[in-house]
């Protein structure tokens, strides 16, 4: 029996667009980092990316469930001794509402130089203008 490899072709790759406006944050990311791994096709293989391009727009209008606005932190370290600086999510959608969502699909992808690159395929906007008309994506229906 033959392993089958599929061939990739950069060029074949869709272009999916995301409305992340009152979807919810964790399932919208479920789907969003399948889209990117290439799990929705019948050629996936682990340890290769058959992914598509996601482009998500509107990602100040997230939404999370219970005490997450406030109670959900993100830490970041900068190596020296009290160098532990945390902000809150409500904090961190006020600011930078693409960070939000880019670090949870992160969380969803393979932790190596595939995960990376698979990552690479996300592009993500808090408004609802984005640059890639050009690409011609289709729009993906999320359930809110």
């Amino acid at each position: 029996m033959k392993t089958y490899i599929p061939k990739i072709d950069s060029s074949n790759r869709k272009w999916h667009l995301v409305d992340l406006n009152g979807v919810v944050l964790g399932r919208t990311a479920v789907k969003v980092a399948n889209i990117l791994r290439g799990k929705d096709k019948p050629i996936f293989t682990p340890h290769m990316d058959t992914g598509d391009h996601v482009i998500a727009v509107n990602a100040s209008g997230l939404k999370v469930s219970g005490k997450k606005l406030e109670q959900n932190m993100y830490y970041r370290y900068s190596g020296y001794p009290g160098g532990l600086k945390e902000t809150s999510f409500k904090k961190k959608m006020q600011s930078t509402p693409e960070f939000v969502f880019i670090h949870a699909v992160r969380g969803m992808l393979p932790k190596n130089k595939l995960g990376r690159k698979m990552l690479k395929k996300l592009h993500v906007y808090a408004g609802a203008k984005h640059e890639h008309a050009a690409q011609k994506p289709e729009s993906l229906a999320i359930n809110k």
